[in-house]
């Protein structure tokens, strides 16, 4: 249970349909009218502030360069992430179409998304929710989340099987065993959440993140953010359904073109608070989606 000193301000956010406190913490819901396509909700989980390392240590099997130096992160401000890859069923409620490739069941995650369509999304749902920040979380952010209080390679643990993550089961993680090859993504809420109530953050799609890859350094850094340049190549995280075991780590770093889009690609939504009467902001240091405020919470 979330300590009450720390609930975020206001609670439950004006946002809400639904909220909650449960073992995991904190939640609260929106819905979003489909018309045809139906009431769509989705959960979001409360993602208190805190410090993390972020990056993989020296003695991570099969680490790559870029994952260190390994470095004190705080994450300052709390904020809204939701539970599960946007599906389906959330992107064609919000934007009339569905782009992907596995789509005979709207609770899949929606792949063949550009970082460049995510931004046309968020834009059409912040309309629907004028009272806080539509917006994709930062790397940092995804991390500290995918985590969840864990410093091992996995918040699972030291390895994985595909009962836990929809990978490449044939290409297991450092000496484990091989295990199921699903070919396509499953269903979220199909496999087991982490620590914070989040699932498949490893695994499934490979999830867009709001800001461009930075140099990492030992220094201790708050809130940071990688380049944000309108041609700026942004951050993809966590795996996909058709990557091998080592590509689903907490600590890995992908980055593509914000044109890319692929069956691998898709993304997770963040919500973030601001302060009443101005315009939506980010994480610090960030130009945010539109000028102005920094979020608030």
């Amino acid at each position: 249970m979330t300590d009450p000193a720390r609930f975020p301000d206001p609670f439950p956010p004006p946002f809400a349909s639904a909220w909650g406190d449960d073992r995991f913490g904190l939640w609260a819901a929106i819905e979003v009218d489909g018309g045809d396509v139906g009431i769509v909700t989705q959960m979001f989980r409360w993602i208190e502030p805190g410090t993390f390392l972020m990056g993989s240590p020296d003695g991570e099997l099969e680490r790559s360069s870029d994952e260190g130096p390994q470095h004190p992160v705080t994450i300052s401000q709390g904020f809204w992430l939701a539970d599960t890859a946007c599906t389906q069923a959330l992107w064609l409620a919000v934007m009339g179409n569905n782009p992907s490739a596995f789509n005979d069941d709207p609770n899949r995650p929606v792949e063949r998304v550009s970082w460049l369509d995510v931004q046309t999304f968020l834009e059409k749902l912040q309309a629907l929710l004028p009272d806080c920040q539509v917006d994709l979380p930062s790397e940092a952010e995804w991390e500290y989340a995918c985590r969840a209080g864990t410093a091992t390679p996995f918040s699972f643990g030291a390895n994985i099987t595909p009962s836990q993550v929809n990978y490449a089961g044939h290409y297991p993680y450092a000496g484990g065993e091989p295990g199921e090859y699903r070919k396509r993504t499953v269903p979220v809420k199909t496999l087991p959440a982490n620590p914070w109530g989040l699932y498949e953050m490893h695994g499934n799609v490979y999830e867009w993140c709001k800001d461009g890859r930075r140099e990492y350094s030992a220094q201790a850094q708050t809130d940071p953010l990688g380049p944000t340049g309108q041609d700026q190549s942004r951050v993809i995280r966590g795996g996909s359904w058709g990557g091998i075991a080592w590509g689903s780590r907490s600590a890995i770093r992908n980055a593509l073109q914000p044109g890319s889009a692929s069956s691998h690609l898709g993304f997770r939504l963040c919500l973030r608070s601001i302060r009443p009467g101005s315009a939506a902001g980010g994480p610090a240091g960030s130009p945010g989606r539109a000028s102005g405020a920094s979020p608030e919470v």
